[in-house]
């Protein structure tokens, strides 16, 4: 029989049944690991860190109550060698690497194959990181762009919302060329041509939602 004392803890996070459901049925055939508890939303897999104090934690990012990115910036500030594998359907560089920043070891897609999930595991188990493919080719064809402020990001929601420069200034509460100097960052920082084109890159790198 299989020690199970040794087992790699894991804990699984993501707000659908069945996608937990999956990773348990495939985490069950794993030799050496050992699914010990489940979590439905950010706050409750921080709750579950605490009380299980898991291995690794499978971690989703868009849930309920609280996001994953947060959670893992409050499970790594309170376990600081906390292995945390992020498991999106984000194939955006811009999502990968907030969870990296936040302390994530490893980031996979959902759809990526069993055997990627549990060696993704024992890596970063290991005290390896591991970033999937797709993403980190995401993440080196824009390592030389410029990040956007946190006012420019402001300003390019108010715009996906089909807002004018003058109707930004009034939500913002900034000035007409203050709009006009932000959009010309952005469209620098993001090599676009128009405003539509700048809103479009920004939903597909995950700078903005949807």
């Amino acid at each position: 029989m299989t020690d199970q004392n040794n087992d790699i803890r894991v804990l699984v996070v993501d707000d659908h049944p069945i996608m937990r459901e999956g990773i348990r049925s495939v985490l069950t055939y794993a030799s050496g690991i050992t699914v010990v508890g489940e979590a439905a939303d950010g706050q409750s897999a921080v709750n579950q860190v605490r009380a299980l104090r898991p291995d690794v934690t499978l971690m989703d990012l868009q849930m309920p109550n609280m996001g994953g990115v947060e959670a893992i910036e409050i499970i790594r500030e309170e376990f600081p060698g906390s292995a945390i594998v992020v498991l999106s359907t984000f194939s955006t560089d811009v999502q990968a690497v907030r969870a990296l920043r936040a302390g994530a070891r490893g980031y996979l897609l959902k759809d990526s194959l069993s055997s990627d999930l549990i060696n993704t595991i024992r890596a970063v188990h290991a005290g390896r990181r591991y970033v999937t493919g797709v993403i980190a080719d995401e993440i080196a064809a824009h390592v030389e762009i410029d990040t956007l402020t946190e006012r420019e990001i402001a300003v390019l929601k108010v715009v996906s919302g089909g807002n004018t420069n003058r109707d930004v200034a009034n939500k913002l509460d900034i000035s007409l060329d203050t709009v006009k100097q932000h959009m010309k960052n952005i469209a620098s920082k993001l090599g676009t041509r128009d405003r539509a084109h700048a809103v479009t890159i920004a939903i597909k790198r995950g700078i903005i939602d949807p």
